[in-house]
């Protein structure tokens, strides 16, 4: 392997960037990857294998973004590679039902005692999308609580910030979202449950669900406060409001049954994709057979995909899952996160850098902090400069985590000892740069 050059010299990704904006907004197709929020050129990639990806010029990173989440068995594994390619010499799309597709269902319903039915789609931005419909429709409600921070994908209801005052509406932050569906949201902060109280007090008897990452990980990783879910759940069942967890990133993550197994909260509604995709578009929206029987063709919610439990998105999903069901996946998970964040806290503090690093499970976030992190305005808080000069030191030292302070970065098992070695010492490397 050649020696790793600058980012901002990185001649055929540069290459590659400048002429992917030609024909791409921004040169990107999803906005992170532009590596805006650190002030860089973004890295082109050519392949990955395990817990490494390569770029076009050839370097090798240990990963850390894993696809954003997806890849909790590392790229390219053998036992995944080998049911996409059986399910595409059979066709890779059939706009018909599959079997495939009872089977992922089966395997999510056993996995979450909350999904009683599941329907399969094919992005975390249409399961929420139509999570938020049924909730709608099951209540005859209208408004939506969402969390400060908490990134449910890009539909028109939930790209909103927070209003002027704790229990009003939410207004638009994005350009091309009207008022009036803004204010369909109201947001508050992760983590503070009087706000929540407060809002159904005020809009009493119009909250159709209360939407939360139950582990929030969109701004970085959030854990809940103690009893947090359990009171949001209480607040539901005593308002008729539908929960609806966005279990995007945590379902099959933190727990082959997501957050729910951790905590021991049932949702009415739950929102998974990432993991269940097997590193192929594919997410689901499943919950209690009453909620869900209300979708088309059953009821009267539409809701439809073309490509919705595409085999070959299917075939990788059932056999990541057969995978992570076995064996002690989620001990070995555990163990290598807490390696990670160990040798972070104590590479910091030996070059004098204040950090908070939180993590649950096999998702952590190194904020640059000396004070808790438990809501979106604590992140906001934090350093960007400093993450800014981490995240540059790392990847020169071939370690590639997340181009933004509020992201997270994923273990999977493929990372070996030797590579949570390595990064700890690109840390080290990292936090004394840093004045």
């Amino acid at each position: 392997m050649k020696n790793i050059k600058s980012p901002q010299v990185n001649t055929n990704s540069a290459e590659a960037f400048a002429e992917a904006r030609r024909y791409i907004p921004g040169g990107v197709n999803s906005p992170v990857r532009a590596f805006g929020g650190v002030g860089l050129k973004p890295l082109f990639i050519a392949k990955a294998k395990g817990a490494k990806i390569y770029d076009i010029d050839g370097n090798a990173y240990i990963d850390y973004v894993g696809s954003w989440g997806p890849m909790i068995l590392g790229h390219a594994h053998p036992a995944v590679v080998r049911a996409i390619n059986k399910a595409a010499r059979k066709g890779t799309s059939y706009g018909a039902p599959t079997l495939a597709e009872t089977e992922l269902a089966e395997k999510i319903h056993n996995a979450f005692a909350s999904i009683e039915k599941v329907r399969l789609v094919s992005s975390g931005t249409e399961a929420v999308m139509t999570a938020i419909r049924l909730a709608r429709a099951y209540t005859h409600k209208d408004l939506i609580i969402k969390m400060a921070g908490c990134y449910h994908g890009h539909s028109d209801s939930l790209l909103v910030s927070a209003g002027s005052g704790a229990a009003e509406h939410a207004v638009p932050s994005s350009a091309g979202i009207p008022p009036a569906i803004a204010n369909l949201t109201v947001v508050i902060p992760y983590n503070d449950i009087e706000a929540v109280k407060n809002c159904f007090l005020v809009h009493q008897g119009r909250i159709a669900a209360v939407l939360v990452e139950p582990v929030a990980a969109n701004m970085g990783v959030v854990p809940p406060a103690e009893d947090y879910l359990q009171l949001l759940r209480g607040l539901c069942d005593a308002e008729k409001s539908v929960l609806i967890f966005d279990e995007v990133i945590t379902g099959f993550r933190v727990a082959y049954g997501g957050a729910q197994e951790l905590y021991g909260i049932k949702a009415d509604i739950t929102c998974l994709g990432k993991i269940i995709g097997g590193g192929l578009p594919l997410a689901a929206v499943g919950g209690q057979s009453q909620i869900m029987d209300m979708l088309t063709p059953m009821g009267p919610v539409y809701q439809a995909g073309t490509l919705s439990g595409n085999p070959v998105a299917t075939a990788a999903a059932n056999a990541t899952l057969d995978i992570l069901v076995k064996g002690d996946c989620y001990g070995k998970l555990e163990a290598k996160a807490a390696m990670l964040v160990d040798g972070l806290k104590d590479a910091a503090g030996v070059a004098g850098i204040p950090i908070v690093v939180n993590r649950v499970g096999s998702i952590l976030s190194c904020f640059f902090t000396d004070r808790p992190v438990c809501n979106f305005e604590d992140v906001q808080s934090t350093n960007i400069r400093q993450f800014k000069k981490f995240f540059a030191s790392m990847l020169s030292n071939e370690i590639y985590i997340a181009p933004s302070a509020y992201e997270a970065m994923f273990v999977s098992l493929a990372h070996s000892k030797k590579d949570i070695e390595k990064t700890i010492e690109a840390a080290k490397v990292a936090f004394k740069a840093i004045d």
